[in-house]
């Protein structure tokens, strides 16, 4: 008998469990289990009717993710879900916790679904670039119907036990017991002489499902599947199942299966679902190496990013101090905060009981010396090295023993922050991504001295708050924004050599970044950049180049920075955020590349996505290079969670992989050659060079 499902006899009717902890995953031995126990619950006359449920937190949850990418062992989950279907003795799914993908289609095979009041259901496959491949883009619009079925599986998202039972994907909620409940609703269903009920026998009603009807709803996801491969194949099954007979469906379905499966965007989508899990994986660092209590937060600073901060720790319940020096500023600040969720209580996400509840978390504190109690605190004031050596060596004094000094730095050297006080090793850098309380990636920075303890508590903490955290070591800017410098860099350049400030943009939203590179710099504010450069060439670590955010630095001086004054790389209406061309920095460009004697030329898309795609990579490798990075994959969560890299091609560096880091190598070789780089923009990295000479890939650097 396989272990890890088993069937008993409760009375007239046979409970099917399975038991895979944690989650339940549909592996081999489960598949080969339900199977085998179906059979015999069906061979014993003495079973009425059989009850499919799971033990632990969760009906099945998904697929086997130790599977992924093996050759496939019957029985397939397609011969799973058909078992159940054919059975002559009706099958009822109890379900519970969450049943997701397969999990959900296997309930989709029985013929009635009962499910505890707190369950959630879903076919997220859309999300690694799939679709449900078990027949559920063919029975879910049977059940529910084709919008509802659309919208849930384009989504991706799980929909509550209530939502599931309300379109029919549910047929009864248990408020108790769920095994109790179960055995009432087979009783009702034995009593009643009820059928076993197919969905693959139900169906649909085609009244105006034209063909106006679904290019109507490619229309209504356009922006969230710019560049996604799995959305319209899902869309052309539901077709499928919508004109076609059922096992026809299912083979179109299997089709489309295999299309994305085969898809670059799915392969992209399946490395980041891996990646993600294994940037909590600290080379070196034991699962036993000991953990600190995290129950009482201060931040220091209550401006955007100290409020988005705190947020995140008293979204999970942790009372936060909130500290300024000024009354005023902490007021306005908290204020905002409230802003924050209030627009949350308009959506419905909160009530206003729950935001005023929250709100008492946030303690107001204008004394360093009420920080003698706290075990994690984080400065989050303005990018100014003395003044934050000046703030750690106060909280040095002030902070009781073992408690983590954290910096939210974006640039600076976390070890000479630390070196402002007498422990370095509990000093650590985490740096957040504005808006904090929104953006999931979290940078750890791991300072020379940082204690594996507080590097373990941290990484703990980053998930316990929702957050994707990878670890980077200390260089300027980290991860992320080191590799943001030359994508900015190139940007700017390429104005100068006759590229249109819309052409750029173009060309790189089309890659499939949110926005272009100069949009964005209106976003955030073109002043931020040139504030950063005027430090860093006082600092001396900015190249001595003219060009350097030549026009940026030059709007910023005409009071030109970006939308918040109307008006920046584009202009923009009064209360406006759609851009328009704007001939005055025309001709601000051609009148600066005149007089540095550039002379200007068209610049196509290809090269424009090169320069500013390949500047990425290239540093990337540095970082590989130099250990600031764990893995490649690392690399990549960093820019699909914190600048928009676009998922469906898989971070820079997958990205590199993807096209050959030859191409990559022999291109940035090319530029070296024939653009002006005197500053060495354009060496290549050695471990580019190396692993392109090879024919290996980022993917295969281990450390």
């Amino acid at each position: 008998m396989t272990k890890v499902v088993s069937l008993r006899r409760q009375g007239e009717f046979g409970v099917i469990t399975v038991d895979n902890p944690p989650v339940n995953a549909l592996s081999h031995a489960v598949r080969q289990g339900i199977v085998e126990r179906l059979s015999e619950a069906q061979s014993d006359p003495e079973i009425q009717l059989i009850i499919l449920t799971c033990s632990g937190r969760t009906f099945i949850a998904g697929a086997d993710i130790k599977e992924f990418g093996k050759p496939p062992q019957e029985p397939d989950l397609n011969t799973v879900v058909n078992a159940l279907q054919d059975s002559p003795k009706v099958v009822v799914a109890a379900l519970h916790g969450t049943a997701l993908g397969g999990g959900f289609e296997v309930a989709l095979g029985c013929h009635y679904r009962i499910a505890a009041a707190s369950a959630k259901v879903g076919l997220p496959e859309v999300k690694l670039g799939l679709l449900p491949g078990a027949g559920g883009t063919q029975r879910l619009p049977r059940l529910i119907g084709v919008l509802p079925a659309l919208e849930m599986m384009i989504s991706g998202n799980p929909v509550t036990a209530a939502v599931a039972a309300d379109n029919g994907a549910i047929d009864r909620l248990s408020t108790g017991n769920l095994i109790d409940g179960a055995i009432e609703f087979a009783r009702d269903l034995h009593s009643s002489q009820a059928p076993p009920r197919k969905i693959s026998e139900t169906s649909i009603d085609a009244e105006g499902l034209d063909q106006a009807f679904y290019d109507r709803f490619r229309e209504s996801i356009a922006k969230k599947a710019r560049g996604y491969f799995a959305p319209d194949r899902i869309i052309q099954a539901v077709q499928a199942a919508v004109c076609l007979p059922f096992q026809e469906g299912l083979a179109r379905e299997r089709e489309l299966f295999v299309e994305c499966m085969e898809s670059s965007a799915s392969a992209a989508l399946r490395h980041l679902f891996f990646a993600e899990r294994q940037a909590s994986k600290i080379p070196g660092l034991s699962d036993d190496t000991p953990v600190r209590d995290i129950d009482r937060i201060a931040v220091i600073g209550a401006g955007t990013m100290g409020g988005g901060i705190a947020m995140n720790f008293a979204n999970i319940g942790i009372p936060v101090k909130v500290v300024e020096l000024d009354e005023d500023a902490i007021t306005r600040g908290l204020g905002q905060v409230r802003k924050n969720y209030e627009r949350g209580v308009k959506k419905g996400r909160m009530t206003a009981d729950q935001l005023e509840q929250i709100m008492k978390l946030f303690v107001p504190i204008t004394d360093y010396d009420d920080l003698n109690d706290v075990d994690l605190v984080i400065e989050a004031v303005f990018e100014n090295m003395d003044l934050k050596k000046q703030i750690f060596g106060k909280l040095d004094q002030v902070c009781k023993p073992g408690a983590i000094l954290a910096t939210n730095t974006s640039t600076l050297d976390v070890d000479e922050i630390a070196a402002a006080t007498e422990r370095p090793e509990d000093v650590i850098g985490l740096h957040f991504f504005s808006p904090a309380n929104i953006m999931r990636l979290l940078e750890i920075v791991r300072g020379e001295r940082t204690s594996e303890e507080v590097l373990h508590t941290c990484v703990k903490l980053a998930r316990k708050i929702k957050k994707v955290g990878v670890v980077s070591g200390v260089c300027y800017g980290f991860i992320g924004n080191r590799m943001l410098a030359g994508y900015g860099r190139e940007a700017g350049f390429m104005l100068l050599e006759g590229a249109s400030i819309e052409s750029i943009d173009k060309a790189i939203f089309e890659f499939g970044m949110p926005m272009g590179p100069l949009a964005m710099n209106d976003l955030a504010g073109i002043d931020v950049g040139t504030k950063i450069r005027e430090e860093r060439r006082a600092a001396g670590t900015l190249p001595d180049d003219e060009r350097f955010g030549l026009i940026a630095d030059k709007l910023v001086a005409q009071g030109r920075c970006g939308q918040k004054t109307s008006a920046g790389f584009y202009s923009y209406e009064p209360g406006s955020r759609a851009p328009k061309p704007d001939p005055a920095v025309a001709a601000l460009i051609a009148q600066e590349a005149a007089r540095l004697g550039i002379e200007q030329r068209e610049i196509d898309d290809e090269e424009i996505v090169a320069r500013c795609i390949y500047p990425i990579i290239n540093e990337g490798a540095r970082i590989l290079e130099e250990g600031i990075a764990l893995r490649a994959s690392d690399i990549d969560i960093v820019w699909i969670n914190g600048y928009g890299f676009p998922p469906y091609r898989g971070g820079p560096m997958f990205y590199a992989d993807t096209i050959g880091l030859k191409k990559v190598y022999d291109t940035i070789c090319r530029y070296h050659d024939t653009l002006d780089d005197r500053f060495g923009y354009w060496e290549p990295a050695s471990l580019l060079e190396k692993l392109a000479k090879e024919g290996k890939t980022f993917a295969e650097c281990k450390r």
